[in-house]
């Protein structure tokens, strides 16, 4: 992975530097690389279904999760694939800004994205995988020896990677996209998903729950429930959330997890501190599901385990059959 590193930044041109920066600016993210179309026309224009493209639910682990970083501010929108997501992490980043990574498992979408850089957070998260792989646009060039180094297989554009293509539904760096299964072929099976969550029948001791809001600095996620869709319904920022194809994401669970942000040794062009968001530990959630709130607990002893969630009784909470979105909010 070291010597893929080293062949990509010495193969990089000025012309690439240059068009990484123009993007980063028009964002307030350090960002590097941007990605090509993949040859076959579909960098003319977006334009791919949410549908999936290769599902394997049932199936046993056979390869690593795929996590891909998600662009998020509102140029992005509407985003695609995330509705074929098992889990969509939102994260802090610069400026109070929201950024999401979503983890495939069990199906593939035919298209995903837009993609955008990683964050040191990542590499903390993606432990509790087996041999994951991590797509992403590019990151800040002093972060790319510690990505190197994580255990995980590191796609980014930038390197020539098969899959990522520009479409034309949106002005870079918000049209960067990539077909799954040219990068990862089949979908891992729900196997790989070890995550530590139990999915089940709801506990006793839920509250009724309609509406829940979650702010950062700059950003929001307001869960909406559905009573005829027996899901929550995203907004973000105030907005509906939905997909390229006008479809409303919808998890079955969302779960607001309260951890320790802190500064981290990173920053933006303009000098904006890159939040690292502590996902080892223990702390207080709250999960939705089913119309109902659970006060929880949650423990991360180690970085490669997954995430235990318990009642006040110390029995593990079962999370809804279905999607899951976490939200690590400021503790």
């Amino acid at each position: 992975m070291r010597q893929v590193a080293r062949v990509r930044r010495s193969a990089m041109t000025a012309a690439l530097l240059t068009a990484a920066v123009v993007g980063s600016l028009s964002t307030g993210c350090t960002v590097r690389g941007g990605g090509v179309d993949d040859g076959r026309g579909r960098g003319q224009g977006q334009g791919e279904s949410e549908g999936t493209g290769q599902d394997n639910r049932t199936a046993p682990s056979g390869g690593s999760v795929l996590a891909v970083k998600i662009d998020n501010v509102s140029a992005a929108r509407p985003q695609t694939g995330l509705d074929a997501a098992d889990i969509v992490y939102a994260e802090q980043v610069e400026g109070g800004l929201s950024r999401l990574m979503a983890v495939y498992a069990t199906q593939l979408p035919k298209s995903v994205g837009p993609v955008r850089s990683a964050r040191e957070s990542d590499l903390e998260l993606l432990r509790q995988f087996d041999d994951p792989t991590l797509a992403f646009s590019g990151a800040q060039h002093k972060l790319l020896p510690l990505i190197d180094k994580a255990p995980l297989h590191a796609r980014p554009a930038d390197s020539g990677t098969d899959g990522f293509y520009r479409g034309a539904d949106k002005p870079a760096p918000h049209n960067l996209y990539l077909h799954p299964q040219q990068l990862v072929g089949t979908a891992a099976g729900s196997g790989a998903l070890t995550t530590g969550f139990h999915y089940g029948a709801a506990p006793a001791g839920g509250s009724p729950e309609s509406e829940r809001t979650v702010r950062f600095p700059s950003a929001r996620f307001t869960f909406t429930w559905s009573t005829s869709r027996s899901r929550w319904l995203v907004s973000m920022d105030g907005t509906p959330t939905v997909l390229t194809s006008g479809q409303r994401v919808a998890p079955a669970t969302v779960v607001v997890q309260h951890v320790k942000v802190r500064a981290s040794k990173f920053h933006d062009y303009l000098g904006n501190n890159t939040p690292y968001t502590e996902t080892v530990g223990a702390g207080k959630a709250e999960v939705l599901r089913d119309g109902q709130v659970f006060d929880v607990g949650w423990k991360r002893a180690t970085a490669t385990g997954g995430t235990e969630f318990t009642t006040a009784d110390g029995a593990p909470m079962n999370f809804a059959k279905g999607q899951v979105w976490v939200i690590f909010a400021k503790a």
